[in-house]
């Protein structure tokens, strides 16, 4: 993501992130006795890496490069081995920039992602003047041979950057390389594929947060194909730039979950969240939290160092201010990771039938609602039979602290018995999960 190139503009998503004053506990002014005191340490605690995006120009700054070499163990380069730095004219391949940050990084003992091989945007002139033929030729050859420059380098490249397009289509982005073929983009993953085998290969994109907006649809139909059809697709990045018109969605976790669940991984690839203080901080641990409750999430990285090293400085967006002191958000996203709230991610949705022994059965299925940072709510709908009874079991430290739709008892702290109160046969619950997101297990029975 660049200043110059990328539109600042996001389209607004419709839900809020929604943060409870309990969640406060986490922001915490440090970590706790004996946690990791580092980011990437903290991360690599449940396997996952915390990046950051580094500019060449920015590397013989002594406090830039204290940080980063502290506090990160992956890397992408901001601009530097994009299309235009990479082949400035046709044939003719310059990674003196992009080389300077591998170098370093590898050299630190941190891994590097490579951004982006394709992209409709920061092209150079030559191929911005091409078209057909000659232009997917031309795009292939660069797959190819950058690619193939770094292979063995790079743990993950993004193939292709934003090809979808906003707004309620859900299609793909009317660019030069699409006007290629609507083919292109299975086109360069197989390229890439051939050229570093051993890299993961990512699609990558913005405004792909929210899992009911179209766009987000799109690009999950798209990767639902590649798998199906065995297009080499291995994860997918989610950019995560966030504001006051464009905050963490609600549903985060089931876009991070839903993706995963086609089989790839999933990685928050350019995080930034305008704001300051506990508000911002407590957007960064929402979203900390969404990848700790997604096994495949396996990696966060923020867009730029300091606040005055982001392209949104204005937005002080980033976790260390423009003198590379800790923020809030730094702090919260710590402990989170020291914390591991993450947990296990369930299935997408439980199913419990139980038979009645006099005849008939009913079926009680758990869906997944809104996340909070200290909560979270669950529906259950029941079908089979009007005279129902459900057990729900929450797993300690959990607790139910609200009912709706259901004439509730408690058997114990963990287990609750829900039965029809006029309001039909579906109900819900909130969970005040303790650090414990593992969904609860319902069964039904016929009263």
């Amino acid at each position: 993501m660049t200043l110059t190139v990328k539109s600042v503009a996001r389209v607004s998503l419709v839900s809020t992130l929604v943060l409870a004053a309990a969640g406060a506990a986490l922001l915490s002014a440090s970590p706790a006795s004996g946690a990791a005191s580092t980011l990437a340490a903290a991360a690599q605690q449940s396997g996952r890496y915390f990046g950051t995006a580094v500019a060449a120009n920015k590397l013989g700054d002594s406090t830039y490069t204290g940080i980063l070499n502290r506090e990160f163990d992956m890397v992408t380069a901001e601009n530097e081995m994009k299309m235009d730095a990479t082949e400035p004219n046709q044939g003719q391949f310059s990674y003196g920039n992009a080389d300077r940050i591998v170098n370093q990084a590898r050299n630190q003992g941190k891994r590097v992602r490579g951004h982006a091989l394709a992209w409709h945007s920061q092209q150079p002139g030559w191929m911005q003047n091409m078209s057909g033929t000659a232009l997917r030729n031309a795009m292939l050859n660069h797959v190819t041979q950058v690619a193939t420059y770094y292979r063995g380098k790079i743990y993950a490249w993004d193939v292709v950057n934003e090809a979808f397009a906003d707004g309620s289509s859900g299609g793909r982005r009317d660019s030069n390389l699409q006007r290629t073929g609507n083919d292109w983009i299975e086109a360069a993953f197989r390229a890439a594929r051939a050229a570093d085998p051993g890299a993961k290969l990512c699609y990558n994109d913005y405004n792909t947060d929210n899992w009911s907006h179209a766009k987000t649809q799109g690009v999950y139909r798209m990767v639902q194909d590649f798998k199906s059809r065995g297009v080499p697709i291995d994860c997918v990045g989610f950019q995560a730039h966030f504001n006051s018109g464009n905050p963490v969605p609600s549903n985060y976790h089931t876009t991070l979950q839903n993706f995963a669940a086609l089989g790839v991984d999933v990685q928050i690839t350019e995080l930034d969240i305008e704001g300051s203080g506990s508000s911002q901080a407590q957007q960064y641990q929402g979203v900390t939290q969404a990848c700790l409750a997604v096994a495949r999430c396996t990696g966060i990285t923020v867009w730029g160092i300091r606040d005055t090293d982001s392209w949104r400085a204005s937005g002080t967006p980033l976790l260390f201010d423009g003198n590379g002191n800790k923020k809030a958000a730094y702090t919260s996203v710590l402990n989170v990771l020291n914390d591991g709230t993450g947990g296990t991610t369930p299935p997408t949705s439980t199913t419990t039938t139980t038979s009645n022994p006099g005849g008939g059965g009913c079926t009680a299925t758990y869906s997944e609602g809104e996340k909070w940072s200290d909560r979270f709510n669950g529906q259950v709908t029941v079908s089979g039979s009007d005279n129902w009874i459900v057990t729900v079991t929450v797993s300690s430290p959990q607790r139910i602290i609200a009912t709706w739709n259901t004439s509730a008892s408690w058997e114990s702290a963990n287990v609750m018995t829900a039965r029809p109160n006029g309001s039909g046969n579906s109900f819900g619950f909130t969970i005040s999960h303790g650090g414990n997101w593992n969904w609860p297990s319902v069964s039904c029975r016929v009263a």
